[in-house]
């Protein structure tokens, strides 16, 4: 087995949608940076899991988050001829904001990116021993037929689930129960406008009685079918979706592919769905929440909802409290007005030295997390974080003695909306 041996200045392990972007900014400042990745492309929820349709970057009128992720998303729309939301125009409903995307066009865009930016990825690595040293962390990963030792002076963990967070040994927090996860797909070879709506009804609840349909199958159990029939996409919800460990996600994975085996054989079985196929299909069941760490600082619900601004803020969120449960999902807007901030000390493990996080395993409580955890407010996390850690390296220091002023200044440099300075 080969046995390859690497130094780096910083290290981030995951190449989800705060990964990417927490990469691209640490190589944008012209430090050496690797990026380990256990999957085949970068993105992760936004490319692998199929939810292309990140938001939110504005709130109440004006743009709140900007800088790496924002230029990604903006690129992939224009090279997919897309088109961008009427952002002057308050939404009926907070999703009217959000932006599609290509996800295969945005995952080769953020490869690109990070090339550009010197970052060295190892796509289909995961790390088999994380070890502390006196001037930053030895990460060993396994590979395919190879093996690699790295040396890195700040590692940054975008997981999602905070698993090397765990791996080391600094606390985590998790929920006894979780949010479901969803496989995402999309149906077709049938004409919504020709088929009968109450006969549909009718059908559906007779599946969901007598079993043919499971709940959960569909997100909503009190919706009328025939939206299902002609919206599809992010409907389904798979209970106790986990990806903490490898045999947790495998079963996860399963269940939402069998959940779409159901509702295809019910939507062929519906007068005028005979010839229902799957249009498209994500190769994993996207996972909303596992753990997160136990930070300097937690943000709470009610930071959250009152928009605290906190002396060390590096960046914005805005999205509504959003918990999934097993009744389907009940969005709780913001009210007017109230833009919350993301300290720099929640994304820093308590008690850690040349360690910061970035995503949803961010310090919160879970009714704050379930709406931190979206795409936007993870890639300002992940732009945050590359940051925080490129100043560690050069003032050789760690994170949390980062004189805030510097950062926030850095990441202007780098296009970010910085809370406390943009006003």
């Amino acid at each position: 087995m080969e046995h390859i041996k690497d130094n780096v200045d910083i290290l981030v392990i995951g190449g989800g949608t705060a990964g990417t972007i927490a990469a691209i900014q640490a190589g944008r400042t012209g430090l050496r940076t690797a990026l380990i990745e256990s999957g085949s492309q970068l993105g992760g929820v936004t490319t692998t899991g199929g939810v292309s349709f990140p938001g939110l970057f504005h709130a109440w009128g004006k743009q709140i988050i900007a800088g790496i992720g924002w230029e990604l998303v903006t690129k992939a729309v224009a090279l997919d001829s897309g088109k961008l939301p009427d952002f002057s125009v308050p939404p009926e409903r907070h999703w009217m904001h959000q932006i599609r995307i290509n996800g295969p066009v945005y995952a080769a865009l953020a490869e690109e990116a990070c090339t550009q930016a010197g970052v060295k990825l190892h796509f289909y690595e995961i790390p088999a021993r994380v070890s502390e040293t006196d001037k930053g962390w030895t990460v060993e990963t396994t590979g395919k037929n190879m093996r690699r030792t790295i040396r890195a002076k700040q590692l940054i963990d975008c997981t999602g689930g905070a698993n090397i967070v765990g791996q080391i040994g600094f606390p985590r927090l998790r929920e006894e129960e979780t949010q479901p996860g969803t496989l995402i797909f999309k149906l077709g070879g049938y004409d919504v406008e020709s088929l009968d709506e109450e006969v549909i009804q009718t059908h559906f609840l007779a599946a969901i009685k007598d079993g043919r349909l499971q709940h959960g199958d569909v997100m909503n159990p009190r919706v009328r079918f025939i939206g299902y029939l002609r919206n599809g996409g992010n409907a389904q919800h798979v209970f106790g979706a986990d990806a903490s460990t490898s045999d947790r996600h495998t079963k996860t994975n399963i269940a939402g592919r069998q959940a779409l085996l159901r509702i295809l054989r019910f939507v062929r079985s519906l007068p005028g769905c005979e010839n229902a196929c799957v249009l498209q299909a994500q190769a994993e069941t996207a996972v909303r929440e596992t753990y997160r760490i136990v930070g300097d600082v937690q943000i709470t619900h009610e930071d959250y909802t009152s928009g605290r601004l906190f002396d060390d803020a590096v960046s914005y969120s805005f999205y509504p409290i959003d918990l999934h449960d097993r009744d389907g999902i009940k969005p709780r807007p913001l009210s007017k007005g109230i833009i919350p901030t993301v300290p720099l000390r929640a994304l820093i493990p308590k008690e850690s030295r040349n360690l910061l996080v970035a995503g949803r395993s961010v310090s919160s409580d879970r009714l704050a997390n379930s709406a931190l955890r979206v795409q936007a407010s993870s890639m300002a996390m992940g732009q945050a974080v590359g940051a925080a850690a490129a100043l560690s390296v050069r003032l050789e220091t760690t994170p949390r003695e980062v004189p805030i002023s510097d950062l926030r200044e850095l990441l202007l440099s780098h296009g970010a909306v910085v809370p406390g300075v943009d006003e």
